[in-house]
């Protein structure tokens, strides 16, 4: 979505009244419990601790972040704490790991405004800074304190450090990388005017779905046939077609991977989780960085062709003067 030159580009709110700013701190939170819980439906154990592949609500916890500004931090807290507590008793510890996963988002947050982040991604730039300062750098932090922390406590032998670390880190970024383009597109989500956008919007549907389920539970080595979807996706549809594919091969990648279904069957669980990482990390790029390439793209040739109409106006203006 192209913005006019001249126009301010959105951001963050302004300040809201307490009682709103309440009411956006409890959805937050009921948000990030909410996609928690579907996210522990489908963990996985690695060296003894329980992780899940692909944990959404580190998307919602920025997303919410880039909607409404650093002073809904509260909500993401509360939310952590409350996934926290489905597990068992709160121990004191606890509280590193909510700092550790509030701060995560907080920072990919500020590194994010700092390098002037267009939430409509319509440029590659943007892509790239969603995909390194919102996601795989930032919840390095959210990973290394929640590791360390079951380290130090004792529930998580030290041998077992690095595959747990590795494993969280990627379940945290790929939430960024799937979720967040998902709900920064949702606005932006209209079914198309013309109806052979529409037909081909329900044929990419259809195909997304029965493709999706068909490579990853097959036991054929079928993962490849993804990226030619996504790709359509991108092309045709941008960012609203490309990221709800993403979040589709991503889920179900994540099912398949925790039944042991499919190409994921036969392996053991390290050999799952990189398989698993490496798919959801390609399908995450790919979707995203196609679709924000493919938008600057259109955005320049609407440029240009504004600029020539212009010219043009401004030629048909000056020609009878130009005769007399």
């Amino acid at each position: 979505m192209s913005t006019e030159r001249g126009q301010r580009r959105p951001g963050p709110s302004p300040a809201l009244s307490l009682p709103r700013q309440a009411l956006w701190i409890l959805a937050v939170a009921a948000a990030y419990y909410g996609t928690g819980r579907l996210g522990l439906l489908q963990r996985v154990v690695v060296a003894g601790a329980q992780v899940t592949p692909l944990w959404l609500p580190t998307g919602i916890a920025v997303t919410a972040l880039l909607w409404r500004g650093a002073r809904i931090w509260p909500g993401i807290a509360l939310g952590t704490y409350l996934v926290i507590r489905t597990l068992g008793p709160v121990e004191p510890s606890a509280l590193a790991i909510i700092a550790g996963n509030t701060l995560a988002p907080l920072w990919a947050y500020a590194m994010l405004r700092r390098a002037h982040f267009h939430p409509e991604l319509d440029r590659l730039r943007d892509g790239l800074a969603l995909v390194f300062l919102g996601g795989l750098l930032p919840m390095l932090l959210s990973a290394t304190v929640g590791t360390g922390v079951l380290a130090l406590v004792g529930t998580l032998p030290w041998s077992g450090f690095w595959p747990v670390w590795a494993a969280w880190w990627a379940g945290d970024a790929m939430g960024v990388l799937v979720g967040t383009p998902l709900l920064l597109a949702l606005p932006r989500m209209r079914l198309p005017r013309d109806l052979y956008r529409t037909a081909e919007a329900v044929a990419l549907l259809v195909v997304a779905v029965l493709v999706t389920l068909l490579v990853t539970r097959s036991s054929l080595s079928l993962l490849f046939l993804v990226f030619p979807l996504l790709i359509w996706a991108a092309v045709r549809f941008q960012l609203v077609g490309a990221a709800p594919c993403a979040l589709l091969v991503s889920v179900a990648a994540v099912w398949a991977a925790a039944d042991r279904a499919g190409p994921f069957a036969r392996h053991g669980i390290l050999e799952v989780m990189a398989n698993l990482m490496a798919l959801n990390g390609s399908v995450a790029l790919t979707a995203l960085l196609l679709s924000a390439l493919v938008t600057e793209q259109n955005n320049v040739r609407l440029k240009i062709q504004q600029a020539c109409e212009d010219l043009a106006e401004l030629v048909n203006r000056l020609s009878p003067r130009a005769r007399s």
